[in-house]
């Protein structure tokens, strides 16, 4: 006989069912899909114009949604990039500007604490949130996703991994100037530790990417109501690995090193077109709003050479006609391919030209998703009102860069103004009759030289001089440290008296 309490229990457990599933049917906010590639070259996927390398699913996106011909990310260097992506604020205005190293027992190493994630804004309003692949922003407990907003995490913290499970160790090539073949691996620490699943290790398996993607089917198929996922590919960062079959698909390609990153390349856009048709299987596509893009240019130093001209087996990434890639504040740098998509609420697909940062992806989200404004104001812009032609114009007037003290950038509709490095003095372009920066104006334009940068000093006063320090150095600081302790202690041994007893 059912006890009166088992009756109770029953009836709460139906109702508890009968509202979630009412709240399910009932919830209309779309879903958000951020996907990123990272050190793609601009002109390495169909749509962007690359002939040798293949990328359907990613061109189906582009070619059925909008593509961000003006899109760029607020940094040209991984880490950094990220940060503003993931606040939807400039990364100079909280200091962080280099690639943080993956330090566990760090406390101050990772995205300050005093900036919310858009994960956090949209978690706090009732989405599933999750991030599968790179994280690069902390490697302490408390820079971990879980304590940023994310409730699922799969993937890996530091800035790179190794693409293969018989890579995988939990030992740590020490950074040395003398060993450059470690330098991927020690630059990016953690790159061959096992991954994580949430707070505990994961079974790795399978090549990365497809491990990756594959996970990510299987979270947008299971989410029971409006989710939130960030998909962070390391897909092409070095190193270079991927498939032999795959390798082999691109024989086409005399370059060895490139053959190897097409390979990359096309993984990828295998493993999109898989997460895709999940969300096609589970009834989620019409409703989710994709965006894609690239964390920054083409690798360096390899980008703004011609790999078909200057081959030797060492250039592999294309920038296409931009200057420059990965690191440099020209175009190269930071113009990256950029793509909307969203059935159920872009009404019509083609090219937009305004200036889009990577920042308007956090401000469209939490716009969208009746996200949580407190705290520091979102710098993006809600994109949907201007591709469906309800807003005019450019959702930015102007944009900015800053790296350090040493590079800096600002672009408005019509020009940039800019500084690449020292020796190479500063630079003026008119973006709109010359977008590949191949004629500096400086010179004769002192009047537009002025605008540019008045707007970038008001700019500056907001921000805070960087206060973390880039991996590769922190880890020379950290090994010295060592080395200093142990050299104290020696010394301090050879002062205490030796102990004599009778």
């Amino acid at each position: 006989m059912i006890n009166l309490a088992t009756k109770l229990f029953s009836v709460l457990c139906l109702t508890t069912f009968i509202s979630t599933a009412s709240f399910a049917a009932t919830d209309t906010r779309p879903n958000i899909l951020v996907i990123m590639a990272d050190d793609l070259g601009y002109a390495d996927l169909g749509f962007t114009g690359a002939k040798d390398i293949f990328t359907p699913n990613l061109d189906a996106l582009a070619n059925n949604g909008v593509k961000m011909t003006n899109g760029y990310v607020t940094h040209p260097v991984c880490g950094p990039s990220r940060a503003g992506l993931i606040t939807g604020r400039y990364q100079a205005r909280f200091g962080m500007e280099i690639n943080v190293t993956n330090s566990f027992y760090d406390e101050f190493s990772g995205l300050p604490l005093t900036e919310q994630t858009f994960a956090t804004r949209l978690q706090k309003a009732g989405y599933n949130t999750g991030i599968i692949g790179k994280w690069h922003l902390g490697g302490n407990q408390k820079y971990h996703p879980h304590n940023r907003g994310f409730d699922y995490f799969f993937g890996f913290l530091a800035g790179g991994h190794t693409y293969f499970p018989k890579n995988v160790t939990t030992t740590t090539p020490l950074w040395s100037e003398k060993n450059p073949s470690q330098t991927h691996y020690s630059a990016n620490e953690g790159s061959i530790w096992p991954l994580q699943r949430n707070d505990n290790t994961a079974e790795f398996t399978e090549y990365l990417t497809t491990q990756l993607s594959r996970d990510a089917a299987k979270f947008v198929s299971q989410a029971d109501k409006p989710f939130m996922l960030y998909l962070a590919y390391n897909a092409p960062h070095l190193p270079l690995e991927a498939p032999a079959e795959t390798i082999k698909k691109y024989s086409h390609i005399k370059n060895k090193t490139r053959q190897i990153y097409a390979a990359m390349v096309d993984e990828m856009d295998r493993g999109i077109g898989m997460v895709v048709d999940s969300l096609k299987a589970s009834g989620k596509f019409d409703n989710t709003l994709i965006f894609f893009l690239s964390d920054n240019g083409a690798a360096a130093p390899l980008a703004g050479m011609d790999y078909k001209k200057k081959s030797k087996g060492k250039l592999f990434s294309d920038s296409g006609k931009f200057r420059d890639g990965k690191g440099s504040m020209r175009e190269g740098g930071s113009h990256v391919p950029f793509i909307v998509h969203w059935p159920a609420g872009i009404k019509k697909s083609g090219e937009f030209d305004g200036l889009v940062s990577s920042l308007d992806i956090a401000a469209t989200a939490v716009a969208l998703g009746k996200g949580d404004t407190s705290g520091h104001k979102l710098e993006g812009k809600n994109l949907i009102p201007y591709v469906n032609g309800e807003k005019q114009g450019s959702p930015h007037d102007a944009l900015f860069w800053r790296r350090e003290a040493t590079q800096w950038a600002v672009r408005t509709l019509d020009a940039k103004y800019l500084m690449n490095a020292k020796d190479q003095g500063i630079e003026l372009y008119d973006m709109e009759n010359d977008p590949y920066e191949k004629n500096n104006i400086l010179q004769n334009n002192p009047a537009k030289r002025k605008e540019l940068a008045k707007l970038w000093n008001n700019w500056n006063d907001n921000n805070t001089n960087n206060v973390l320090l880039d991996a590769g150095q922190y880890q020379k600081v950290r090994l010295n440290f060592y080395k200093d302790l142990h050299q104290e202690l020696v010394e301090k041994a050879k002062k205490v008296e030796k102990v004599v007893i009778d």
